[in-house]
């Protein structure tokens, strides 16, 4: 019977250690993105986040110019996202669009000074 009960506790300690393990941590973060200007813009940062391994999900948001993802932080972190959205053309918080991938975006995408932008009405 004592066999028995040490028995259960070990493979209870066992199982427990592993759902603990099998938790893996979420991180939400927002990434001010303001040199996103139209739809054209929000799909193109949404595919390629959907690309980067770890990116559970991305929202972005033009009208206030911020994207926000949701990852596994064991898998990536923020400035790999930051660097994604950089590659993708687009300015990232304090990282800068990636030169040649922002002179390929469309004209809609392309900041105002630059020509860029969405025409006011």
């Amino acid at each position: 019977m004592k066999k028995l009960s040490v028995m259960l506790l070990f493979l209870f300690g066992i199982s427990a250690g592993l759902l603990a393990q099998s938790k893996k941590a979420i991180q939400t973060v927002t990434i001010k993105t303001p040199s996103v200007q139209c739809e054209s813009c929000k799909k193109k940062i949404e595919s390629f986040l959907a690309r980067e391994e770890g990116v559970e999900k991305s929202v972005v948001d033009f009208k206030r110019k911020t994207t926000k993802v949701t990852f596994y932080t064991d898998r990536t972190n923020i400035e790999n996202i930051k660097t994604a959205i950089a590659n993708a053309g687009y300015d990232a918080d304090d990282v800068t669009a990636n030169e040649e991938s922002y002179q390929k975006l469309p004209k809609c995408c392309k900041k105002p000074e630059d020509g860029g932008g969405m025409k006011k009405q």
